[in-house]
Parts: C-alpha cells; structure tokens; sequence
C-alpha cells in the first residue's frame, strides 16, 4: 500500500471517529499517525489500523486475535506492545471504533504531561 493510499485510510479512519478537523493525519515512517491535541494515540501501517492500549484494552484486543505492532530492524524482530491491530469487528462497527479511539487516546500521555495512575470507566472494546 503507498502513502497516499494510507493517507486517505488514515483520513477514513479519522473521519468515523471523531468530527472533521479534530485529528490530524500526519506521516509517520511509511504510514500515517493518527494524533489529536498533540498526542499520537494511532496510526495506519500497511493497510492496519493500530490504536494506542492500556492493559485492559489489550488483554480484550488480544483476545479477539489481535497482535501487537512489530516491524525487522537490524537484522531483528522488534514488536511495540503499545499499539495493536483493531479488531476487525471493531472497525466494522463505528460505534465501537469510536470507543475504542477514545480508551486510546485516554492511554496516551499527552505532550508535556505525565499520564493519570487513574483508571476511568470504560466501556469494552467488544
């Protein structure tokens, strides 16, 4: 997939989740970040969506098959426990997708602010 091709994913992606204009779609490496009010709580990688987890929110991406980001650097396998693949069940359904951005978004620290040890209330992923 060409950048251009995951920028209008990215921007698709955006569109369903929040109103026009309240994330920007930036690049990032060969794909596109996904960032709202300064913090990058996803992104689009070679046709995936990945979002930003908190423990509870993997163990339920996990649990629906879904693996975590890893990319070969260096002649190694590197994977990144931070961001996985939504669900597709979850992209399917707009609601959940928007529920789902939002816990992400919740498990990014924002630029220049240390993250909450708080624990909100949350709905399931599915």
């Amino acid at each position: 997939m060409g950048s251009e091709a995951t920028r209008s994913l990215a921007l698709e992606f955006a569109s369903q989740i929040a109103p026009p204009g309240a994330i920007d779609v930036r690049r990032f490496f060969g794909g596109s970040a996904l960032v709202r009010n300064g913090a990058q709580f996803g992104f689009v990688m070679k046709g995936i969506l990945y979002l930003r987890v908190d423990a509870a929110m993997r163990a339920e991406f996990e649990a629906n098959g879904s693996e975590p980001f890893s990319y070969r650097a260096a002649g190694r396998d590197v994977t990144v426990r931070r961001y996985y693949a939504v669900p597709a069940h979850v992209i399917d359904d707009p609601s959940l997708l928007r529920t789902c951005s939002e816990r992400a978004l919740h498990a990014t620290p924002l630029p220049g602010r240390k993250r909450s040890n708080m624990t909100p209330a949350v709905t399931p992923c599915g």
